[in-house]
This record gives structure tokens, C-alpha cells and sequence, in this order.
């Protein structure tokens, strides 16, 4: 794969780090665990959408776009970080954002993402749970187009061909940063629900026939949707990529058992993951996704699936700011991991 055909923007902060967690990895008794901090790639506190910004923002570009347009849920990771770099690059950014809980707490409809949002200088429509929300994009898109506006718009969470290569790239800078260390990796495991995160990694692991088994945590839809959903993604990214095939169906595995009530509902197993992380760690999850992909690694060790001896790599989307909008599911104080 020879990324640099395509147009990027060069903001993320890479190689995101490769860290250790001892503490805990002593806590839990089972395999050596690790993180790929993709928290850290900078643009608004960072996050997964990041890397797939770099290839979605320069085609935006290159058609001569004056409004990026995307859609996410109220709290959106990706339209924080698309309207971030709307800002740096002095494009104005228009985001349609889905009520998907129904939460009528005023911290989880006006702070966290929703705030930065709006200090980035986006302008925001809110729209009902349930709607096609890529077709409501396009006919406010269309809208504006008839208004004489070049706009660019972009999927729920980057997730296309051109924002998944991304991920394709941070297969390649994974495994170059294992090799370099002589950190051989078992296992790979990370939230994923738009499918682009997991759809670009699978795709960038096998053409380089790394032979590291990809685990994708769920966090909203139903283990063959999801599943489904990467398959296709994947399929797409590696035909752009120019190597088809490269991707079977089996490549692609997802484990569902961790959503919970719903999106972005924190379940038990999400808020002890997160407090877990924090207190062990230093290092903040969020509550829709890398809080439930903690969930679903910390009770999966529990259970023996990953084995002692081995290394499992847990790659860190980010989206820690939206803690801020879910301070009512935490206990308060939160509570204490027990001493070692």
C-alpha cells in the first residue's frame, strides 16, 4: 500500500504511543496488556477521527469546498474533531447531530463535545433519534448547493473508503512500532461502531499479512449488522487501497455483549472500566466507546479468553471529553479501586 497517492493533511500528532500497563495487567492476573494511545493525535483533546481527517479534509480540498458538513450523535466524538479541523483550516463546518439517548440532562445536551463543538465555531441542527441521518446531511446539503455553497459532507464518524484509510495507516504504524521494539502482539482489540476504525485496520493488517487477529467491541448495533457493516467498509477501502481480496469475511469479528441499554447509555461494566483505567492508569475512556471496548477487554481477561503470556494491544479512540456531559453516571465520589 502507498498511502502517499492520496491527498492528506498532515495535523494528526504521529506515531500515537505504544505504553505498557503494568498496573493494570497486575490487576487482572491474565495476559501483558498494552495501549495504542490514539487519544493523543492532537486537534481537540485528539481521538480516532483524527487520522481519517487527514484523507477526508484534503479531498474536501481538492473539490474546492468552502462548508465541511457531517453528522454524528448529540455527543459526537468525530464532529468535535471535524469541526477542530474545520478551524485550523479556516473552513466553515456545519453539523447535524442525532438526539440518540434521549437525555434530558442539560450537561449531556450543552457540555463535553456539544460545547467544543461551538467554541470551534461550527453551527449545529439537532434532529430526532431514529432518521436515515446521512440522508437528512444531504438534503440540508443540497439545500445549501442551491444556494450557490461548495460543500463537502461526510458519514457518521468518517466511516468511508477515504476516511478508513486512516486506520489502514495506523495498521502499518502499529506494527512498525512492534517490530522496532520487539513487541510481538497476540491480539488487537477496540471499540467500534461506524465501522471505518475497525473496516481500515483489518484492511491494513492483512495486506501486510501482519497475522494479528482483529476484535472489534460494539457499541450500538447488532453483532451480524456490525459485522456486516466492517465487512463492506473493508471491502471498499482495500478496492481504493488496490488490493482486493485482500479481506475475508472471518477477518472480521465483532462481540456485541458490551453496548448495554443502547448507544451511549454507560453501562455498570463501562463505568468500572473507566474508573479502572483512571485510577490504575492515568489514562481517561470515554462512556459511548473506548470506556465499553475497556468493558468488553477487562471482562473478556476475566474469563480466560486472552491467556496469560500473551499481549493484547487496546487501541485508545479517544473521546475523553465527553465525560464531562456524563458526570450524573458516576457515583459520587466515584468509586475506589481496592489497594493492592
Amino acid at each position: 500500500m502507498h498511502l502517499a497517492r492520496f491527498p492528506r493533511i498532515h495535523l494528526a500528532h504521529l506515531p500515537t504511543p505504544l505504553e505498557y500497563l503494568g498496573r493494570l495487567t497486575a490487576e487482572l492476573g491474565g495476559p501483558e496488556i498494552w495501549i495504542k494511545r490514539d487519544d493523543c493525535t492532537g486537534l481537540s483533546t485528539g481521538g480516532n477521527k483524527t487520522r481519517k481527517l487527514e484523507f477526508l479534509m484534503a479531498e474536501a480540498q481538492a473539490q474546492g469546498a468552502e462548508i465541511v458538513m457531517t453528522q454524528g450523535a448529540t455527543q459526537s466524538n468525530h464532529a468535535r474533531q471535524t469541526a477542530a479541523f474545520a478551524a485550523k483550516l479556516g473552513m466553515q463546518c456545519h453539523i447535524l447531530l442525532e438526539d440518540r439517548t434521549g437525555s434530558n440532562d442539560p450537561n449531556y445536551k450543552e457540555n463535553g463535545n456539544v460545547f467544543l463543538d461551538y467554541l470551534h465555531g461550527a453551527t449545529a441542527e439537532k434532529r430526532g433519534g431514529g432518521l436515515d441521518m446521512n440522508a437528512e446531511m444531504e438534503a440540508v446539503a443540497d439545500r445549501l448547493r442551491a444556494e450557490g455553497k461548495s460543500v463537502y459532507t461526510i458519514p457518521g464518524g468518517g466511516s468511508n473508503p477515504t476516511g478508513a484509510i486512516g486506520y489502514a495507516n495506523c495498521a502499518l504504524e502499529l506494527v512498525y512500532q512492534a517490530n522496532e521494539r520487539g513487541i510481538r502482539i497476540d491480539h488487537l482489540l477496540h471499540a467500534t461502531g461506524s465501522a471505518g476504525t475497525q473496516a481500515g485496520l483489518i484492511v491494513g493488517l492483512k495486506a501486510i499479512n501482519a497475522r494479528i487477529p482483529l476484535l472489534g467491541i460494539g457499541v450500538r448495533a447488532p453483532k451480524a449488522k456490525q459485522e456486516e457493516n466492517v465487512y463492506n467498509l473493508a471491502v471498499a477501502t482495500a478496492e481504493k487501497l488496490g488490493c482486493p481480496g485482500v479481506v475475508s469475511r472471518s477477518d472480521v469479528v465483532a462481540n456485541t455483549d458490551y453496548v448495554g441499554e443502547g448507544y451511549g447509555i454507560p453501562a455498570p461494566s463501562t463505568i468500572e472500566a473507566i474508573e479502572m483505567f483512571a485510577q490504575l492508569e492515568g489514562i481517561l475512556l470515554d462512556p459511548v466507546y473506548s470506556g465499553k471496548g475497556a468493558a468488553g477487554l477487562i471482562d473478556l481477561v476475566r474469563k480466560g479468553h486472552f491467556k496469560k503470556g500473551e499481549r493484547v494491544v487496546f487501541l485508545h479512540t479517544g473521546g475523553q471529553a465527553a465525560l464531562f456531559a456524563y458526570t450524573s453516571a458516576f457515583a459520587s465520589p466515584p468509586a475506589k479501586i481496592a489497594a493492592e
